[in-house]
């Protein structure tokens, strides 16, 4: 099935409901357009819900979406000229400073990008928000992770009141404790990750401010946010964290952080003091 996906969906067509041909027809119309696209923004453009192409993905007996993004990318790659598409244009014909350029290329984009997806309204609401919660949690799961934890690293040094947890479970049992006053950063390239949405859930429920940083508009997480920041890294389903989405979350954490301190300059000073003469003497 994973070297004809493609011809796979084509065979089972007949066998699809009416709205899950409208699914099926996009798909093979933008087949390389498809697996950079949420479930929210395939269903947007093709005028039904997300449900249906959940139903789309179990006809064609997938788990779900991500594998059936997953399945789609290796059939377009078994086509070499395709694969460059997916892997920031690096051929195998390639040298190394070319390839070195072209993974350049794609950072410095990525960071282009994510700057003109600024909203400068939402970066001023999420920097009153951190300013005002008596507690600040950064989620996030897989590769997101990582992200979270350098995030709150790096808010530490000058904010006392930042936590994150790295066990999945932990970070839905804090999340589940959360209140009015606390705010949940949830970092999610996808925003269809099942445990961060969960995590969103429990956020909410306990009416804690949300901010997301993710790269759709459209995903189920971010029916649960009250300030969303766009990250403008295009990543395909073989490239699962890749450095120029990371890159692009950490961007804008840099820019709320300074931002953050210029703003609250005596505070976050004296907090700094605090936190670097406590490692100090460990540094060489």
């Amino acid at each position: 099935m994973q070297g004809d996906f493609i011809t796979n969906i084509k065979s089972m067509y007949n066998q699809f409901s009416r709205t899950e041909k409208k699914v099926a027809d996009y798909i093979l119309k933008n087949p390389t357009e498809v697996p950079f696209m949420s479930i929210t923004d395939l269903a947007d453009a093709c005028g039904v819900g997300d449900t249906t192409v959940f139903r789309l993905c179990r006809t064609l007996d997938l788990k779900g979406y991500q594998e059936f993004k997953m399945m789609l990318s290796l059939s377009i790659t078994n086509d070499e000229e395709k694969t460059e598409q997916y892997s920031g244009n690096i051929n195998l014909k390639d040298d190394f400073p070319t390839v070195a350029q072209k993974v350049l290329n794609t950072n410095v984009a990525a960071l282009n990008e994510t700057y003109s997806l600024l909203n400068y309204e939402d970066m001023d609401k999420a920097i009153r928000y951190l300013r005002d919660a008596e507690r600040v949690f950064f989620f996030g799961v897989g590769a997101s992770l990582l992200t979270a934890m350098k995030a709150m690293n790096k808010f530490l040094r000058i904010e006392s009141k930042v936590y994150c947890y790295e066990d999945s479970h932990m970070q839905l049992m804090a999340a589940s404790m959360l209140g009015p006053k606390d705010v949940a950063f949830i970092f999610s390239y996808s925003g269809s990750t099942k445990d961060t949405i969960e995590i969103a859930k429990n956020a909410r429920a306990g009416k804690a401010h949300i901010i997301c940083i993710t790269r759709f508009i459209k995903s189920p997480l971010t029916a649960y946010a009250d300030i969303l920041l766009l990250s403008g890294a295009n990543e395909g389903p073989l490239q699962g964290g890749s450095t120029s989405a990371e890159i692009s979350q950490l961007f804008l954490i840099d820019i709320l952080y300074m931002e953050y301190y210029r703003r609250y300059f005596d505070s976050c000073s004296r907090t700094n003091k605090i936190t670097s003469e406590s490692v100090v003497e460990r540094l060489v």
